[in-house]
């Protein structure tokens, strides 16, 4: 009998996992609300339920009887799995992981608590006294509590807009609050690893390119980074310090930082229990590092041993994200002249005339390249490596 695996979701972000745990032998169970997403045609169970119906989920596990629960490149799914797998007494994160790793404000006091540096921040729905946020050092920072994927975001320079900015925010969190925080200046990176029984390891750092002020919706990331050996230490020990003061114990972890300007000091943004979306922890790490992150998370999981081992790489990947017809017009000129660049890209470019991307989930597609160094996969996706 085949080891069987659940998986939660179904998107095109989800889809290596599915095909990696079929390549391992597993029996695929996959649960997310029926939308014609790629995760219902190649698993080999699929049951349309929504992700975050984690009490009807679980009573399909019990009868399932997986030997694993996982999810890729989502924060709402990773709360659905780590309920599970606590449930079904599988390998997992202690259950207070899943809100405080998915929650900004409870994550910015665990960090403050871990005493790891952190900006002023303060919790706040329409209506609240604003006299706190007042008192802030501009410029600010105002995200929903409770939401990934650039959804609600606004940087303010000026309080001017500021009850605009928290409704906004507000409308696009679950629980209907808001983080308003200093905002921390710097280049943005993201830190891959994996955990097993509380030990972490690094897999890479990739460099984050976005749309900038006010929304911050990412246009691409590139790995390697462009940091030097000593900041990656420093991002090393800063990182591993707070995935243990939110208590992640097992699976991926991606976290987000800055480094500050024209220093090595590293400030967190954030951290997920689960592996980076944007294809950087599903193709990007294995591309440039030769490991299987996906393999590791189906093996942390099932509590195997985590397969270390590296594959051959290429020396540079990025992935790009396209917004507009101007962007899927440059993908087809590449697939014209540069086929041998095109590494993969998303089953379908979908023309968005005449409305606007205002968070991840509305671009349009998106390609991954490889080559020879960064400058060359910047220049072939337009993406601004030296600003």
């Amino acid at each position: 009998m085949p080891r069987k695996i659940v998986i939660i979701g179904a998107s095109d972000l989800q889809n290596p996992l599915i095909l990696k745990a079929k390549s391992m032998g597993f029996e695929t169970h996959v649960f997310a609300w029926a939308s014609g997403d790629i995760g219902e045609k190649t698993a080999d169970f699929f049951y349309p339920v929504s992700i975050v119906e984690k009490e009807q989920i679980l009573e399909c596990c019990r009868q399932i009887k997986p030997d694993a629960v996982a999810t890729i490149a989502s924060d709402l799914a990773a709360v659905t799995v780590n309920y599970l797998a606590n449930a079904l007494g599988l390998p997992s994160n202690p259950p207070e992981t899943a809100f405080i790793a998915s929650n900004k404000f409870a994550m910015r006091g665990a960090f403050r608590e871990a005493g790891i540096p952190t900006p002023a921040f303060v919790k706040v729905a329409p209506g609240d006294d604003l006299s706190l946020i007042r008192a802030m050092q501009l410029p600010i920072i105002v995200k929903p509590t409770d939401r990934s994927g650039s959804r609600g975001i606004r940087k303010l320079t000026s309080f001017d807009g500021l009850e605009e900015a928290i409704a906004e925010s507000v409308q696009a969190s679950f629980e209907k609050k808001a983080i308003v925080e200093e905002y921390i200046e710097g280049e943005e990176y993201s830190f891959e690893s994996i955990s097993q029984n509380g030990v972490h390891h690094y897999l890479n750092i990739t460099k984050k390119f976005t749309t900038g002020t006010p929304h911050f919706i990412e246009t691409g990331h590139l790995e390697p980074s462009d940091l030097d050996e000593e900041t990656i230490e420093a991002a090393k020990a800063h990182i591993f310090r707070a995935l243990d003061a939110l208590h992640i114990t097992t699976g991926a972890g991606h976290a987000e930082f800055k480094v500050l300007p024209g220093t090595k000091e590293i400030r967190l943004i954030e951290i997920g229990a689960r592996m980076g979306g944007d294809c950087i922890g599903s193709d990007l790490v294995q591309l440039t590092t030769g490991y299987d992150f996906v393999k590791m998370v189906i093996q942390a999981a099932t509590g195997d041993p985590l397969d270390l081992s590296a594959a051959d790489t290429v020396p540079t990947a990025v992935v790009r994200y396209t917004f507009n017809d101007e962007d899927i017009a440059h993908y087809e000129t590449l697939c014209r002249e540069h086929p041998d660049k095109l590494y993969r890209a998303s089953q379908m470019m979908r023309r968005k005339v005449g409305e606007a991307v205002t968070d991840s989930s509305t671009r349009c597609g998106f390609y991954i390249l490889t080559g020879s160094s960064q400058q060359e996969v910047c220049e072939l996706s337009q993406l601004p490596l030296n600003k």
